[in-house]
């Protein structure tokens, strides 16, 4: 029976943190990315959202994005190497620290929007993350778009790493994740959702904007805390994925 982990960026919204929005997504997934300080969260946040994922006894990731707080971490910048992994360091380390006071290991490195979605075609800001979470450790998964360079030079700096796919964003059909300046980049109906998360499960593709199917092989599928009805979207997709015998299961778990 195949596995997949489900995982949710978290940990970004104040008040998503405190009217228990976003620990309602939480029985439905298998590991969260907590933000760290750069693009969102602050120390606070990192600690209750870390509290809150371990009632649920879900794996907990960094989850370091440009420190453009006023963008939220989703506008290009063009750093170098030093500088994202100055950066990155720096917020890895911060999230492990008030995980540690938890009582929680750290499992795995996402890094976000921007940050993210440049270094899946520009080597140069891969190697930036990875020189940054080295500095910290090098016995944690790094994940990447599924099907992108910054999976390889994530490899070759010798981390395990995970690539991951989305069931709420459209992709493109170079497999990149259409932007969100498009109004359809967001796959809203719960039900759209989960049939794009069972497909990529079971058949390792997605429909891309243009109706062409695409390669998308991934051990980690995304659900973002930040989307329109993420507690609803969450809950459908993991229930359509138990019946299509999909396992849910952490990254790293046996």
């Amino acid at each position: 029976m195949r596995s997949m982990d489900l995982n949710c960026d978290m940990g970004e919204l104040p008040e998503a943190v405190a009217d228990g929005k976003q620990e309602s997504l939480m029985p439905h997934l298998t590991s969260v990315n907590v933000a760290c300080g750069g693009h969102a969260g602050d120390q606070q946040m990192m600690r209750s959202t870390i509290e809150q994922a371990l009632r649920s006894k879900l794996a907990i990731g960094a989850h370091p994005g440009y420190a453009d707080r006023v963008h939220f971490g989703r506008i290009e910048l063009h750093l170098s190497e030093k500088e994202i992994a100055d950066s990155v360091f720096e917020q890895v380390r911060r999230l492990a620290e008030i995980a540690a006071v938890c009582g929680a290991p750290v499992t795995h490195v996402k890094a976000h929007g921007a940050l993210y979605n440049q270094a899946a075609r520009d080597p140069s800001i891969a190697r930036g993350i990875a020189a940054g979470v080295a500095r910290w450790r090098r016995d944690v998964v790094l994940v990447g778009l599924a099907g992108s360079a910054m999976l390889q030079v994530f490899r070759e700096a010798g981390f395990p790493v995970a690539a991951e796919a989305f069931a709420d964003r459209r992709y493109e059909p170079d497999g990149t994740l259409r932007s969100r300046k498009f109004p359809d980049a967001l796959l809203l109906d719960p039900a759209d959702a989960a049939a794009q998360a069972v497909r990529i499960a079971q058949r390792g593709s997605a429909v891309a904007c243009d109706g062409t199917e695409i390669a998308v092989n991934a051990q980690t599928i995304c659900i973002h805390g930040d989307t329109p009805g993420a507690p609803q979207i969450a809950a459908v997709v993991a229930q359509a994925l138990r019946r299509a015998g999909i396992t849910l299961r952490a990254l790293g778990d046996a």
